[in-house]
Order: C-alpha cells, then sequence, then structure tokens
C-alpha cells in the first residue's frame, strides 16, 4: 500500500511539478494527475519511487543527453489550507 496515492494528490488539491536533473537542462513541468489517474488508477503511489520510472526528459532525449533521474516539487493548496484555518475567524477589538 502506497503512503500516499494520486487520488488522495488530486483531493488535496496539491501542484506537482517534475523536474529534469540534467545540470544543462533543469527544465520542469506541472504534473497533470487527472491524467495519471486515468492512465495508472486512483491508488497508484504519488511519492517519488512510484512515480519517478515514469518520466524522463524529452528535451535532453533529443539533445542526445545521458537520461538523468527527475525529481519532484509538490506544491500543497495554500489558499485551501488559509481558507480552513481562517473559517472560524472574528476580529477581536481589545478595549484599552
Amino acid at each position: 500500500m502506497p503512503q500516499k496515492t494520486l487520488a488522495e494528490t488530486l483531493a488535496a488539491r496539491e501542484t506537482v511539478y517534475v523536474h529534469c536533473g540534467h545540470p544543462v537542462c533543469s527544465k520542469s513541468a506541472q504534473v497533470d494527475i487527472q491524467a495519471l489517474i486515468d492512465k495508472l488508477g486512483p491508488d497508484h503511489g504519488a511519492m517519488h519511487w512510484d512515480l519517478v520510472g515514469l518520466f524522463a526528459c524529452s528535451d535532453c532525449k533529443v539533445a542526445g543527453r545521458d537520461r538523468r533521474p527527475v525529481f519532484f516539487t509538490v506544491v500543497p493548496d495554500y489558499e485551501g489550507i488559509n481558507a480552513r484555518r481562517n473559517r472560524d475567524w472574528k476580529p477581536t477589538f481589545d478595549q484599552r
């Protein structure tokens, strides 16, 4: 059982970017989580080792560079987190 699934990543509204590990390239692109779910299923793992074999840099392939491992950046849904955190917040004005 994976630590985190693609369905959980989508439900959390997280944004995932994949980055080329070649120092000459360093290309990055946003990952379409829904497309991955359609291809791999919602229960497929969403952690690094679950996804790393699925991605390769097309620019490096065209340029004839050696294949380097990719890495990922996950950006949480900060707007949603702040909205939930501040949902019950009410200003208080203390009289001094």
